[in-house]
């Protein structure tokens, strides 16, 4: 499969979707289940989110590598927020945590959608040898 301008706004969307479930189940579940840190790390994260996709929608140079390190960052994060036992205040583990199925799918469809646009951004990047030019590699 190639890899595409057209695939790098699609994992764009994807992320957007996967943000805006795990945001809503976060509010499903009540603001107060969720540390004020957590809640500050969450808000980083959107600033960071809304970055990377205007630049992958604006077709800026430096799209496929905001998405890399951001699309990596925010799988990282949610993953250490939500995936390991409870190790600190940015810590909301789901682990051994009363929840239901829908915030692991909520969880799991941010760092999926993260994860696969950090693939894609570091797939054109590689394909243009690391270099930035006047908008996205197309192929």
């Amino acid at each position: 499969m190639t890899i595409t301008e057209r695939t790098l706004r699609t994992s764009a969307l994807l992320l957007i979707a996967g943000f805006v479930v795990h945001n809503g189940d976060h509010a499903r579940r009540g603001i107060d289940a969720t540390g004020e840190a957590v809640v500050w790390a969450g808000t980083l994260t959107m600033v960071l989110a809304t970055v990377i996709v205007t630049l992958i929608m604006t077709r800026h140079s430096l799209a496929p590598a905001a998405a890399t390190a951001g699309g990596a960052a925010i799988a990282i994060g949610v993953t250490a927020a939500h995936l390991v036992p409870d190790w600190g205040p940015l810590s909301d583990s789901l682990i051994g945590g009363e929840v239901d199925s829908f915030t692991w799918v909520a969880v799991l469809l941010e760092i999926v959608a993260a994860a696969w646009m950090a693939w894609v951004g570091l797939t054109l990047l590689k394909r243009n040898n690391f270099q930035f030019g006047d908008g996205l590699v197309q192929s």
